[in-house]
């Protein structure tokens, strides 16, 4: 039995502490998941999806303990509490919109001597792993899918996150989902392990870093019997700003995808491609945004950056920006001037905008995570597009111009699982969530998001016999 401590991001002082569950209690976790799987897939697809439209309307009512909960455990401004609680709803009620008919039998052929069709049967135990940079969403990607699909979840958070977890779940208890359909469990790196080879879990989903998301990949494949697997990784994501944009509007919401959340997002904006022809007015717009923002306590309303989640992610930031500067980078942002909170040690990072940038730093090439946005001059559709390539990640990549045609030329050609015309930073519940290269495997939402979590299950009726 372990007990984790939490350190909170806004003090570095010990939050809480959490009890990890042992091998036994999750073998028992199974156990009851499994037991309660035989009642719940009978459930019709029209009462699961009123339980979770109950749950949305519940999870309305959370606002404050929501708010609270991602500025202790994850150091996100208090005044963006409101952000997961919308993220969550939205996301919930498309995929209820669409449960029923993605989920009912496909009558192949259906004659008085023949009948064919597909039936969608749940899987059974669910073992999701969500991370806690959107803890509450990176969750409802695959928790509500899974549910509204007829199998038990058990749901594990990241250990900087862990009470997320149990918020999640005790609404959806509220809401009506039996308590062994959907548990929260507390896990140990050795615990997680564990779990994902455990005989009684039918499939493992999987929100992180590529290195753990590779490892779970691999052990997978030495389970009996096998199982299948979603991995959402990460990104580098980039945006391409073309001579036509809007400049302004283009700034504004690069910097706005690149700042928000303290740069924890995987698709948050990391790379930034501009016209050499309308370069210089775009670092000055991005720049002049960058000295509007607050860096500080999350507790204070007029806060707008919070701290990072952890001092490793800081150092990450730090050791990447040292990188950089080392290769002949150039930092914009006068940190000492703008943001004083950033110093050595803390979890505190100003937003950086960095300039004479080349792939040959890693700061354009490896994850950042962070609040920095680095920007390049390019020349010409051409080199946009070789250097939009030019990444082990494919999660998302945003396109700035009045031109869509063009926009959907460049589009085609770029290796990423979505991509956007002049926006950025945002997972619509209508579209696949997919990554491409190291960017993970499979994916969440949409009418299809349901396909990982049913087994299709063939019926070839012969009616008469003759």
């Amino acid at each position: 039995m372990a007990t984790v401590s939490v350190i909170s991001p806004v003090n570095q002082e010990p939050a809480f502490s959490v009890r990890c569950i042992t091998n036994e209690e999750f073998d028992q976790a199974v156990d009851r998941a499994e037991k309660a799987f035989s009642g719940w897939r009978k459930v019709p697809v029209s009462e699961r999806v009123k339980i979770i439209q109950k749950f949305c309307d519940i999870f309305d009512t959370k606002q404050e303990e929501v708010a609270e909960s991602l500025v202790q455990q994850m150091g996100r401004p208090r005044r963006y509490g409101g952000g997961e609680i919308k993220g969550v709803r939205e996301r919930s009620s498309y995929m209820c919109s669409v449960a029923e008919e993605s989920l009912k039998d496909e009558v192949v052929e259906e004659q008085s001597n023949v009948k064919r069709y597909i039936k969608k049967e749940p899987l059974g135990p669910i073992f999701i792993i969500a991370s806690w940079n959107y803890p509450y969403l990176t969750a409802v990607n695959n928790v509500i899918p899974a549910l509204l699909a007829g199998n038990p979840v058990l749901l594990k958070q990241s250990l900087q996150t862990p009470k997320c977890a149990e918020l999640f779940v005790k609404v959806l208890h509220e809401a009506g989902v039996p308590e062994d359909i959907v548990q929260s469990v507390v896990l140990t790196d050795s615990g997680s392990e564990y779990a994902t080879n455990h005989p009684g879990i039918k499939f493992v989903s999987f929100t992180g870093s590529v290195a753990v998301g590779k490892k779970i990949r691999k052990s997978l494949g030495t389970t009996k019997p096998l199982i299948g697997s979603g991995m959402e990784l990460g990104g580098k994501d980039p945006a391409y700003v073309l001579s036509d944009s809007d400049i302004a509007y283009a700034a504004e919401n690069i910097v706005d995808g690149a700042f928000f959340n303290s740069g924890q997002c995987c698709c948050s904006i990391e790379r930034c491609y501009v016209d050499a022809k309308v370069y210089d007015k775009f670092v000055e717009k991005a720049v002049a945004i960058t000295k509007g923002y607050v860096l500080g306590n999350p507790n204070d309303m007029e806060t707008t950056i919070g701290p990072m989640a952890n001092i490793q992610f800081a150092n990450n930031v730090r050791a990447q920006l040292k990188d950089a500067e080392s290769k002949g980078a150039k930092l914009l942002i006068a940190t000492e001037k703008y943001f004083s909170q950033d110093k050595t040690g803390s979890t505190y990072i100003g937003p950086q905008i960095v300039v004479n940038v080349n792939h040959d730093m890693v700061i354009m090439k490896e994850e950042t995570f962070g609040p920095v946005l680095a920007i390049m001059p390019v020349s010409s559709e051409e080199e946009a597009i070789r250097l939009m390539n030019d990444s082990d990640y494919g999660l998302t990549a945003s396109i700035w111009t009045t031109d869509a045609e063009k926009a959907i030329r460049i589009g085609d050609q770029i290796e990423t699982g979505t991509w956007f015309m002049n926006r950025c930073d945002y997972i619509d519940p209508a579209l696949p969530w997919v990554g491409a290269k190291d960017s993970g495997s499979g994916f969440s939402m949409s009418k299809h998001g349901f396909n990982a979590f049913v087994r299709q299950k063939s019926y070839h009726l012969k009616l008469k016999q003759q």
